[in-house]
C-alpha cells in the first residue's frame, strides 16, 4: 500500500482534531495511551519472568549441580572410582562427590535447621558461586574437621560471625550405654558467604568432606556425586549414558527432574500473563475502531466533497488507514521505548518506591532472590511490538473500509 503526500497530509490534519472534534481526540488518546502502556506492561513483565528464571536456574544450577549420582542403599562406595566414569561421558566437566544431610545449629540459646554438605575444599573453591562470594573470612581455613562455612543470613539470625562456635546436632542417634543420645559437635565458622539467594544463604552450611563423613557416620563413602555438564539446558541427552556407566544400585537425578514442577509452574505463570495482558492491547484496539468510526461520521462531508473532486475509495482508505496506524505506530513506540527504560532501572525504581511507600517490596523470604531480575529478550520484544502493530492495523481495517463506502451524494444531501 502506498501513500501519497495528499494522503498523509489529511491523515496527519484529521489526528490534530478541532475544538468541536474534541471527544475523539480525546478517545484516539486514551488509545494511544492504552496501546503504550500494554506494550510495557508486557515487555517489563516477560522480561522480569525472563531473570526470575534465569537467576533460579543460575543459582540452583551453581550450588546442586546440573544431576546427581545417588546409591539406592544410601552408600557410594568407591565413589573416587565412579566420578572418574561418570566424568569420562563427553560433555560432563565435573563430578563433585559429596556428603549431604540435615542438622540442628545451635549457639547461646539460638537454633535453626540448616542442609549440611561436606565437600573437598578444592571441589568448593572451584564453585564459583561460593568461591566469588565470601563476604567474611576466607576459603584457605575450610581445611581439617574443624571448619564451617554459613549462609550470611544464616549467621544473622544465629547472630554469629567468623571465629565464632557453632554446636550442630544430628538428627540420627548414637547408641550408649545410656541409651541413645543426639551426635553433636562444635565447629568453628571460618566464612560466610551470600550467594543472593534466601534460601540457601538461610539454611546451607558447608563443611570439609571428612569431617562430614565423621559427623554422619558415613566412614569412607559418600551419598552423592555432583555432576556438572558444558549444557544444563541440554541435561536429557545426558541421562542415558549415564545410566549406563553407572553399576546398578546407583542412578542419576538431573536438574529438571528434581525441579520440574517448579520451573512448570514458571512456564504456566509467563504463558497465562502473556494472555491476559494482551488483552490491554486488544482494548485499546478496539478504542481505536471507535474512534475511527466517530471520526468517520463527523467527517461523511468531508469524505463526500473529496469524492466529488475525484478522490478514489482507495484514497480515502487509505487516509483513515494512516490515521488509525498513526495512533497504532506511535502508541507502540512509546510502550517500547518505557518498558525497556523500566527494564534497566527497574532495581533503582524498586529500591525508590520501598523508600517512598516504607513497604518491603519484592521480599525476598517470598520470592528467594535478594534484588529484582530483569532480563530483556529481543526477540521477545520484536514479538510484543509485532503484535501490537498488527492489532492496531487490523483495528483500522473496518472503520476505513466504512469511510470508503460512503455515498456522497447521500452525504451531501442530508448535510
Amino acid at each position: 500500500m502506498i501513500f501519497g503526500a495528499f494522503e498523509r497530509m489529511l491523515a496527519l490534519r484529521y489526528l490534530r482534531a478541532r475544538r468541536q472534534e474534541g471527544f475523539i481526540s480525546v478517545i484516539a488518546g486514551f488509545s494511544l495511551l492504552g496501546i503504550g502502556l500494554g506494550v510495557a506492561t508486557l515487555i517489563i513483565v516477560m522480561s522480569v519472568m525472563n531473570g526470575f528464571r534465569a537467576e533460579l536456574m543460575g543459582r540452583i544450577l551453581g550450588l546442586n549441580g546440573h544431576a546427581a549420582v545417588y546409591s539406592r542403599t544410601g552408600y557410594i562406595e568407591n565413589f573416587d572410582q565412579a566420578a572418574v566414569q561418570v566424568a569420562s561421558i563427553p560433555g560432563i566437566f565435573s563430578v563433585t562427590p559429596q556428603v549431604e544431610g540435615q542438622a540442628m545449629l545451635t549457639v547461646n540459646g539460638a537454633a535453626s535447621g540448616a542442609v549440611v554438605r561436606g565437600i573437598r575444599p578444592s571441589d568448593l573453591k572451584a564453585k564459583r558461586l561460593i568461591a566469588e562470594h565470601v563476604d567474611a573470612g576466607s576459603l584457605d581455613r575450610f581445611l581439617g574437621d574443624d571448619a564451617v562455612i554459613l549462609g550470611g543470613r544464616l549467621a544473622q539470625r544465629l547472630r554469629v560471625g567468623v571465629g565464632d562456635r557453632v554446636t550442630l546436632i544430628s538428627p540420627t542417634s548414637s547408641v550408649t550405654v545410656m541409651g541413645s543420645v543426639p551426635r553433636m559437635k562444635a565447629y568453628e565458622i571460618v566464612g560466610l558467604f551470600n550467594v543472593g539467594m534466601f534460601e540457601y544463604d538461610n539454611t546451607f552450611v558447608y563443611m570439609p568432606l571428612e569431617a562430614a563423613q565423621t559427623f554422619f557416620k558415613m566412614g569412607t563413602t559418600v551419598n552423592a556425586l555432583e555432576v556438572f555438564t558444558l549444557d544444563p539446558e541440554d541435561i536429557r541427552r545426558f541421562r542415558l549414558p549415564l545410566l549406563e556407566s553407572l553399576p546398578p544400585d546407583l542412578y542419576p537425578v538431573d536438574w529438571q527432574q528434581q525441579n520440574s514442577s517448579f520451573f512448570n509452574a514458571l512456564q504456566v505463570e509467563r504463558n497465562v500473563m502473556f494472555l491476559i495482558l494482551t488483552l490491554i492491547i486488544l482494548v485499546a484496539a478496539f478504542n481505536i475502531i471507535s474512534s475511527l468510526i466517530m471520526l468517520v461520521k463527523d467527517k461523511n462531508r468531508d469524505i463526500a466533497v473529496l469524492r466529488t473532486m475525484g478522490a478514489t475509495r482507495g484514497m480515502i482508505t487509505r487516509v483513515f488507514f494512516m490515521t488509525g496506524a498513526s495512533v497504532g505506530v506511535l502508541g507502540t513506540a512509546f510502550g517500547s521505548a518505557l518498558g525497556l527504560l523500566f527494564c534497566e532501572n527497574i532495581e533503582a525504581i524498586r529500591q525508590g518506591l520501598q523508600n517512598l511507600l516504607g513497604v518491603k517490596l519484592f521480599d525476598p523470604v517470598i520470592y528467594f532472590l535478594s534484588k529484582m531480575p530483569a532480563e530483556v529478550d529481543p526477540w521477545e520484544v520484536g514479538s510484543v511490538i509485532l503484535m501490537a502493530l498488527l492489532l492496531s492495523f487490523a483495528a483500522t481495517i473496518y472503520p476505513a473500509w466504512r469511510a470508503a463506502r460512503v455515498d456522497p451524494v447521500e452525504a451531501l444531501r442530508y448535510e
